[in-house]
C-alpha cells in the first residue's frame, strides 16, 4: 500500500522516514486523522524519494506543527517542491469542486469539504529541505547520523542508513525507501549494504518476476504499431517522474533503429516537463549510457515529434487530432490529472490501447482497469471499457522478488530482523515468507501503527 511512513525514537528524539500520502480509496482516512505523534514532537525528517507516496503527506505535517529540518538530496528536493505544488493545487480544486457537487446534491462527504493543504503550506515546507550529498554521513542529533545511498529508483532517490547509539551500543538501521533496479536506463544502479542490525524493505513486486528486460522494448513497439496500424492511440498513465522521461528514453532508442513510425507524442502533464528539467540540470547523478546519448547529441529529452502540452487548452487540443499518437499524461494510478480527460476520449474506442508501465494500487482507477473492470468511473460517469488493455510491467522502477532478494542477499551475515512493509498485504507477506524460507531470517509484516523495540 502506499503512504510510507517510518518512526524512530532514539532516547527521546525522534525521526521521521518518510512522510507519504495515502492514495487508495480505502485508505484515503488516514490522511485525515491525526497523525500517531504530534507533528511539533518529531524533530528531523529523512526522505528517501520525491513520489507523492512518500513525501506527500509532508505538508499536512507542516501545516500541523512541524518545523525540522527535511534531510534529502538536491534532486529530490527540486523535485518535491514540484510534485506538492501539483498536490496542493489538485487538493485545493478537488475541494471547490466537492463543495459545489454537495450542495448542488444536498449532501455531505465522508471527509472535510477543504484541502489536506494549500500552496502556502507547500512553500512552508520547501524552507525546510536541507540538501544533503550521497554516501556523505550527516548528524541528526548527539548519537545519530544518517547517509544516503543511491536507491536507483528515480533521480535523487536514496536509501538510508540510520546509525545510533542505543544502550552505549551503535545500531544501524537501513530503509530501503523504494529499490530500484540493476541496468535500468538513464539512473545509477542501487547501492548494495553489506552490514545492518535492521532492513526495513519495500514489497511492492515482492510476489512478482517481471518480464526480462531484452524484451520490453518489442513489446512496447509491437503496442505502438498494432495500435498505429488500428488507427488509433496509445494512451499511457504515466507518473511524471522517472516513468515519463524512461519512455522517452525507449520511444528514442525506437525510432533510432526504425522499429516504429515516427509518430506525434504528447506529454500532456506540466509535472512531467518541470521534472525532465530538473533531470537536464543533474547530469551527475546519469548512468554512462546515457551520458554517452548526451555527448552524441542524442538526448532522448529533444526528440523533434514530442510535443509539450503546458496549458489546458493545448491538452484539449490533442484529443482533435484525428492520426494515431502516443499520449502520455498523469498521474500514474489515474486518480486524477489530464490523464482522466484522455481515457474519457480512448476508453470507449476499440482501435485505442491503454498501456499501463507502472504500479497500480488496488483501489485506484488505474487498478480498476487493469484488473478488468467492463466499466470505468469518470468525473462521475460510466464508461465502458472496449479500448485495448494493455500492461508493460518491465518499465517499473521497483525491483521484483529476485531483484529484492539479491539486494538483501549483500548482506554479509542476517540481520537482527528485517521488517518488510510498503506493498499490498498479500503481497508484503509473500515476500516475508519467501525470505523466511530461503535465508530461515527473523522476518515479519508490521501493520498500520505497529511499533517494535531495537534493543
Amino acid at each position: 500500500m502506499t503512504g510510507s511512513r517510518h518512526l524512530l525514537e532514539v532516547d527521546g528524539f525522534r525521526v521521521l522516514v518518510d512522510c507519504g500520502l495515502y492514495q487508495e480509496r480505502q485508505f484515503a482516512g488516514r490522511n485525515w486523522e491525526p497523525f500517531p505523534v504530534p507533528p511539533k514532537s518529531i524533530n528531523a525528517l529523512l526522505l528517501t524519494h520525491a513520489h507523492l507516496d512518500h513525501c506527500g503527506y509532508l505538508p499536512r505535517l507542516v501545516k500541523n506543527g512541524f518545523r525540522g529540518d527535511i534531510f534529502c538530496t538536491a534532486a529530490t528536493a527540486d523535485i518535491a517542491d514540484i510534485v506538492l505544488r501539483d498536490s496542493a493545487t489538485i487538493q485545493e480544486e478537488d475541494a471547490s469542486a466537492k463543495r459545489k457537487r454537495h450542495a448542488r446534491e444536498g449532501r455531505k462527504g465522508h471527509y472535510p469539504e477543504e484541502p489536506l493543504y494549500t500552496v502556502e503550506d507547500v512553500e512552508k515546507t520547501s524552507k525546510l529541505f536541507s540538501p544533503v550529498e550521497y554516501e556523505k554521513p550527516v548528524r541528526i542529533a548527539r548519537g545519530i547520523e544518517a547517509s544516503f545511498h543511491e536507491a536507483g529508483h528515480i533521480l535523487g532517490s536514496t536509501m538510508i542508513k540510520v546509525r545510533a547509539a542505543v544502550n552505549g551500543r551503535m545500531r544501524t538501521v537501513v530503509f530501503s525507501g523504494d529499490v530500484g533496479r540493476s541496468g535500468k536506463p538513464i539512473l545509477r544502479d542501487p547501492t548494495v549494504f553489506d552490514e545492518a542490525d535492521y532492513v526495513v524493505v519495500e514489497s511492492t513486486y515482492g510476489d512478482k518476476v517481471h518480464e526480462d528486460k531484452c524484451c520490453l522494448g518489442d513489446r512496447f513497439a509491437e503496442v505502438i504499431n498494432s495500435t498505429c496500424k488500428a488507427g488509433g492511440n496509445v494512451v499511457i498513465p504515466a507518473f511524471a517522474i522517472e516513468r515519463a522521461q524512461e519512455l522517452l528514453y525507449h520511444l528514442n532508442l525506437l525510432q533510432m533503429a526504425g522499429k516504429i513510425p515516427v509518430i506525434p507524442v504528447f506529454m500532456d502533464s506540466p509535472m512531467a516537463i518541470n521534472v525532465t528539467q530538473v533531470f537536464e540540470n543533474h547530469p551527475e547523478l546519469f548512468d554512462s549510457e546515457m551520458n554517452e546519448l548526451i555527448r552524441k547529441r542524442q538526448s532522448p529529452f529533444d526528440l523533434p515529434n514530442v510535443t509539450t502540452a503546458k496549458t489546458r487548452d493545448e491538452s484539449k487540443q490533442i484529443n482533435d487530432l484525428k492520426q494515431p499518437a502516443i499520449i502520455m499524461a498523469g498521474s500514474g494510478m489515474c486518480t486524477g490529472g489530464r490523464i482522466k480527460h484522455h481515457l474519457m476520449h480512448n476508453i470507449m474506442r476499440p482501435e485505442s490501447t491503454i498501456l499501463f508501465v507502472g504500479y497500480q494500487a488496488s483501489g485506484t482507477l488505474g487498478g480498476q482497469i487493469v484488473g478488468g473492470a467492463k466499466e470505468a468511473r469518470i468525473f462521475g460517469v460510466n464508461y465502458p471499457v472496449r479500448a485495448r488493455v494493455e500492461r508493460i510491467e518491465g518499465f517499473s522502477a521497483h525491483a521484483d522478488r529476485n531483484e529484492l532478494m539479491k539486494w538483501l542477499s549483500g548482506l554479509e551475515r542476517p540481520p537482527k530482523h528485517l521488517f518488510v512493509a510498503h506493498g499490498e498485504p498479500e503481497t508484503a507477506q509473500a515476500f516475508a515468507d519467501f525470505v523466511k524460507a530461503e535465508k530461515n531470517w527473523e522476518v515479519s509484516v508490521p501493520d498500520y501503527r505497529d511499533t517494535a523495540a531495537i534493543n
